[in-house]
C-alpha cells in the first residue's frame, strides 16, 4: 500500500555548502502501446528502445494555476538519497511508480517565489504502474503528452534541458541496440551512459516563464492545449 499523505514542512530539508536548497525532480516516462512498460526492469528497454517515436512524458499542473505545468519535483531532505526523494515526488505529485534511472544533471536556477538561488537534480523514471489515488491527486492534474508538447508547455528552462538530455539518451541507446544485432538482454539503457553534469550547470538572473513552441506566453494558449490532451 502507497502513502497517501505528501510530506510537508522543511525541517528535513537540504541545503548546499552556499545556502542554496536543493530540489529533486522526476521525468516520468512510457512508450505507447508497448506491454513492456509494465515489467519494470531493465530487461524491458531491449524491446522499447527502439521505439523512441512512441515515447510519452508526464506533466503535471502547478498548484498556483491549472495553466501551469512542469515534471514534478520538490526538496531533497536529509533522510533520504537523491533517488529515493525523486520516486517520492513522482508519488507524491504525480501518483506514479516505476524505476529511477541515472541521474540526467545539476543546475542552479532561480525560484521566482522566493527570488533566490536554488540547486536542482533531474532523474528519468521509467513508469511501470499510475496509481487512481495519490498524495495530491485533487491539487493536481496530470497528462502524458509527447516530448514535443511537454517542452511547449514546461515552464521551467531547466526542466526543459533535462528532457532534452533524456531524449539524447535514450535515441542514442536506440541506435546503439539497432546496430548491434548479434547483442542480447539484459541491455539496461541507464548503463555505460555518462552525463557530464558540470556542462549542464547554468547561473540564470531571468525568472522562470512559461516558453510555447511560438514564443507565445499566453496561459490560455496552454491550457487550451492541455485541456485537448487529457
Amino acid at each position: 500500500m502507497t502513502c497517501l499523505v505528501s510530506r510537508t514542512g522543511r525541517e528535513l530539508q537540504r541545503y548546499n555548502n552556499m545556502g542554496r536548497r536543493q530540489v529533486v525532480g522526476c521525468i516520468p516516462y512510457r512508450y505507447k502501446n508497448i506491454e513492456n512498460n509494465n515489467n519494470g526492469d531493465d530487461s524491458s528497454n531491449c524491446n522499447i528502445s527502439s521505439n523512441i517515436n512512441e515515447l510519452e512524458v508526464l506533466v503535471i499542473s502547478s498548484q498556483k494555476g491549472q495553466g501551469r505545468f512542469m515534471f514534478p519535483k520538490g526538496g531533497w531532505e536529509v533522510d533520504e538519497s537523491l533517488e529515493e526523494a525523486a520516486s517520492r515526488e513522482s508519488h507524491e505529485e504525480a501518483g506514479v511508480l516505476g524505476k529511477v534511472q541515472l541521474e540526467l544533471g545539476k543546475w542552479s536556477f532561480i525560484s521566482k517565489r522566493h527570488n533566490t538561488y536554488y540547486e536542482g537534480y533531474m532523474f528519468p523514471l521509467l513508469v511501470n504502474e499510475q496509481l487512481d489515488f495519490w498524495p495530491e491527486k485533487n491539487l493536481r492534474r496530470r497528462i502524458w503528452m509527447s516530448v514535443t508538447e511537454a517542452r511547449e508547455v514546461c515552464q521551467h528552462w531547466w526542466m526543459k534541458e533535462a528532457l532534452d538530455i533524456l531524449v539524447e539518451r535514450l535515441s542514442s541507446s536506440s541506435s546503439s541496440s539497432s546496430s548491434s544485432s548479434s547483442s542480447s538482454c539484459p541491455c539496461p539503457i541507464d548503463e555505460e551512459i555518462i552525463v557530464d553534469q558540470n556542462q549542464h550547470q547554468h547561473q540564470h538572473h531571468e525568472q522562470d516563464i512559461i516558453i510555447s513552441s511560438n514564443n507565445n506566453n499566453d496561459e490560455d494558449h496552454v491550457l487550451a492545449l492541455a485541456c485537448a490532451l487529457s
